[in-house]
């Protein structure tokens, strides 16, 4: 793919990435690490108090890797650099946000099981609406309330999401599509122009077709709206990023927090242009709405 500068909403060239809970964002993107960079994340998750206090260095010798391993780490997270880093460690800590990582084990019982996923996804929702970067989601919101057309990505899981944000843009009177094949969305992106607007969504922002498709979107001047992992490199070509840091371990069960994560965020960006779009909006909403109510079958009196 061609290099890009990183938009205002990137996390390099010394803009700083949202405050959220930093272990959690570890946690989510170390399956993507390189083994010797994992071995950094595990001691990172394992230790973080200790590793505040420890130079570039100690924290290499004591992970089993290079000074180059832990520089390359920290990029990986999207910091400029080690100092960076310990910078953002510090102050996740100090924000108080709990770290639970409650992984179903083979033999939990089913109550448990219950249990377990309710507080993940719970804590999980929690952790990504209080680090929401208002600056983020006002550009997003301008964007789509002010586009010509709204193109939805994703693929596989994340290709649910997309569907789900065409469902519910679609209906704010804005030509919305979505495209979950990548030949089509790749075609599709080549037509677009200066006004159009994409939302990409991607868990993990390393899906190489969408990064593709993504790249020809913004050089037709379309604006684009991810909603994926802090440092990803979705997050550092898109226009803006809202992003959704949720630990999650795709070898036992296919990804279901982060979707949820994705939906809500969803639902934001859609009351966000509902609002700006105004009483005008509301009017056709009333016809939709009529539409609706008439392919229904009246519920009988009680």
């Amino acid at each position: 793919m061609n290099s890009r500068p990183v938009s205002k909403s990137g996390a390099r060239r010394g803009v700083a990435l949202p405050r959220s809970s930093l272990l959690v964002r570890i946690a989510a993107t170390s399956p993507e690490l390189r083994k010797s960079e994992r071995a950094v994340a595990e001691l990172v998750l394992a230790q973080p108090g200790e590793v505040l206090h420890l130079s570039i260095a100690e924290l290499a010798r004591r992970a089993g890797a290079s000074q180059p391993t832990v520089a390359r780490f920290a990029a990986a997270l999207g910091f400029s650099g080690y100092k960076e880093f310990k910078l953002r460690l510090a102050q996740s800590l100090a924000s108080g946000v709990p770290f639970v990582h409650q992984d179903v084990g083979p033999h939990d019982a089913l109550e448990l099981v219950a249990t377990k996923v309710f507080d993940r996804t719970i804590g999980a929702l929690i952790n990504v609406r209080n680090h929401l970067d208002p600056a983020a989601l006002k550009r997003a919101v301008k964007t789509l309330a002010g586009a010509h057309r709204i193109e939805c990505y994703g693929v596989g899981n994340s290709g649910i999401v997309a569907l789900d944000a065409q469902h519910k843009l679609s209906r704010f009177g804005v030509p919305t599509v979505c495209y979950v094949d990548t030949h089509t969305m790749g075609m599709a992106a080549t037509v677009l122009k200066r006004g159009d607007a994409v939302l990409a969504v991607s868990a993990s922002g390393r899906t190489t077709d969408l990064l593709g498709t993504v790249e020809i979107a913004r050089e037709r001047g379309a604006e684009v709206i991810a909603i994926t992992a802090a440092g990803s490199p979705l997050a550092k070509v898109a226009t803006v990023t809202l992003y959704a840091d949720v630990p999650e371990d795709p070898d036992i069960y296919a990804p279901m927090i982060s979707r949820l994560a994705h939906l809500a965020i969803l639902d934001v960006l859609s009351v966000g242009v509902a609002l700006a779009l105004g009483p005008a909006l509301s009017r056709r909403l009333a016809r939709t709405k009529q539409t609706l109510h008439d392919k229904r079958i009246d519920s009988p009196e009680l």
